[in-house]
This record gives structure tokens, sequence and C-alpha cells, in this order.
């Protein structure tokens, strides 16, 4: 596993943080990407944000969106939801503020991912999608952004080639 510390200007949007940016170029190499919260600035093939004031091509809730993709056909995901629930909140949708809805992300995108394909995911936590939904971390990369900032942490994970569909063996 491959770990560096990479300071940066913070960013609301993620992908324009320059060692992310950097990160996302390198490990983004070819095949179908897919990315639930967009934002602005994703470079995935298949973008959602609940947002319609931000250029995805689908702007409807991430599960309900992920829940549309066909199991095995993603090459990769981009996992950048809100990173507490306090943000969660601000979108003034209930089950944001629910652990069971991000479980149940976390669950489809275990299901959508090919074996051999990837998980990015970012927060203020490396927990990632998981070990037991059938992935390992090949790379973390941590972003602090100085005084009182939490850093961004950056997970990069593959899905077991020995990992059925949904993860689990």
């Amino acid at each position: 596993m491959k770990i560096e510390r990479v300071w940066a200007m913070p960013n609301k949007w993620t992908f324009t943080i320059k060692p992310i940016k950097k990160l996302l170029e390198e490990e983004c190499n070819g095949g179908f990407w897919i990315d639930p919260f967009a934002g602005r600035n994703s470079p995935a093939d298949l973008t959602n944000d609940i947002n319609p004031d931000v250029p995805a091509q689908k702007h409807e809730d991430a599960l309900k969106f992920l829940k549309s993709i066909e199991s095995g056909s993603a090459d990769g995901i981009l996992y950048d939801p809100p990173y507490s629930l306090t943000q969660a909140r601000e979108y003034g949708r209930a089950e944001y503020s629910n652990m069971k809805y991000w479980k149940q992300c976390k669950d489809e995108i275990a299901r959508i991912i090919r074996p051999g394909g990837k998980a990015i995911c970012f927060g203020w936590n490396s927990m990632g999608i998981g070990k037991g939904r059938g992935f390992d971390i090949q790379r973390i990369l941590l972003v602090p952004h100085g005084g009182s900032k939490n850093d961004t942490i950056v997970v990069v994970e593959k899905k077991r080639e020995d990992s059925d569909i949904g993860g689990r063996r």
C-alpha cells in the first residue's frame, strides 16, 4: 500500500485540488467511470449530482442513481459524498442523516464495480468501500490544508478478482 501526504489549499470542488487532480490523472486510466456525487470537474464518464445547477448528466438522488446502473458494468467509481452528517444535512435531505443510506450507497458501488475495478473515495476518514465488500486498499493520499481545516483523505481501492458482483466472496 502506498501512502502519501501532500499539502494543498482547500477547495469545495475536490477534483481541482492539485494533488487530488494528479492522483485522478494517474488512477482513472481508461475504462468506464461513474460519479454519483459529481459536483464540478469530475473526470467520470457518467456523472450525477442532485444539484441541478452543476454540469452533471443526471440530477437524481445518488442511491437511486446507483441502483439504476447494471451490475459489474463499471471499471471505476469516484465516491465524493458529503464528508459528515452535518454537511449532508445542508442538502436538506432527511435520508442523508441516516447511516443506513450511506451503507446502501457502498453496497450498490460494490455491486456495480467489476472485479479488478477501482473505487476512489474522498472524505475525512479512510474507510473506503471496505474489505467486507471485496475491496483492498492500494493507495492513500492525505491532503492537509493547514490551520484548523480537516485533511482530505483519498483512498484508492481495487475490487478483488475473486469477488462476486456484490463484493462478497
